[in-house]
């Protein structure tokens, strides 16, 4: 597990990245200028459709306001801002990531949302929350680099309260070897793909029943076609971030989507209460 974790630290490593966004983000102004969490959206959502995907992953989810809500691989924050801004819920971000973490919180001080968003740097397979906690999980293309899939959806029912609801969008195995490198690992031995049927099994073994399974491979290839038709990208992309290799790597994506090697799931569970 140890080696594990070290091969996704090392893939996500992003030295001097906070430098870099204040570096990258002096194009909306001065330091002490607030933005909007729409305005980080080309650099914080780590995940195929970006942010119109996690706005829909809310709803099916029915995050509200006054809701306790939980992130887990949170990245650089971007949708624990934007499910604050736009749902009035409390979001606590989890990230194996010290440096992800860091950009993280400064760029929600740079949002002025530090009283409903937070941040700590911890593992998906140890999530460092007590019991019970959340009405919601969100899980969005993070399941790839977990090779121990029982333990992480036992991890997130642990942490939801009975009746919570985990909403996950993530990455699937869809037939045939994928192409690497992309966006989670660049070598196979990073990688931990399953099947959609195989990672909805897995979750309900964790105790949760299904409240939404989708196929959303279609949606996927709509919008990396579009997006290679739009021409470059804006200056303020992931490549900040993963560094500018991350082009090739969501390429090799968009090339398995294309060809049928992956898909996209997007589903909702529910905790079943745990027998006594």
């Amino acid at each position: 597990m140890t080696d594990d974790f070290d091969r996704v630290r090392d893939h996500y490593r992003a030295t001097g990245l906070t430098e870099r966004l204040k570096t990258a983000l002096a194009v909306f102004g001065p330091e002490e200028q607030q933005l909007k969490p729409e305005q980080l959206a080309t650099l914080d959502q780590f995940h195929t459709r970006g942010l119109a995907a996690t706005a829909e992953l809310a709803k099916l989810a029915g995050i509200a306001a006054g809701m306790s809500v939980l992130d887990v691989g949170s990245g650089v924050g971007g949708p624990a801002r934007f499910l604050a801004a736009t749902h009035g819920c409390e979001v606590t971000g989890i990230d194996l990531s010290e440096p992800f973490v860091e950009a993280a919180q400064y760029l929600t001080a740079r949002t002025g949302q530090g009283g409903a968003v937070s941040f700590k740097v911890g593992s998906a397979l140890a999530l460092p929350l007590d019991d019970g906690g959340f009405d919601v999980v969100l899980l969005q293309h993070v399941a790839m680099n977990i090779a121990d899939r029982p333990l992480l959806y036992r991890e997130i029912r642990r942490v939801l309260k009975p009746g919570g609801k985990f909403a996950t969008f993530d990455v699937v195995l869809n037939g045939g070897d994928p192409h690497y490198p992309v966006p989670w690992a660049k070598t196979p031995a990073e990688s931990f793909l399953l099947s959609a049927a195989a990672t909805c099994e897995a979750i309900e073994a964790a105790g949760f029943r299904t409240l939404v399974q989708r196929d959303d491979t279609a949606e996927a290839k709509t919008w990396f076609a579009a997006l290679r038709a739009s021409g470059p990208p804006p200056s303020l992309n992931l490549g900040v971030v993963m560094g500018p290799g991350f082009a090739d790597f969501a390429a090799n994506l968009g090339r398995n989507l294309m060809e049928g090697r992956l898909g996209i799931l997007t589903a909702v569970f529910e905790a079943v209460p745990t027998k006594s």
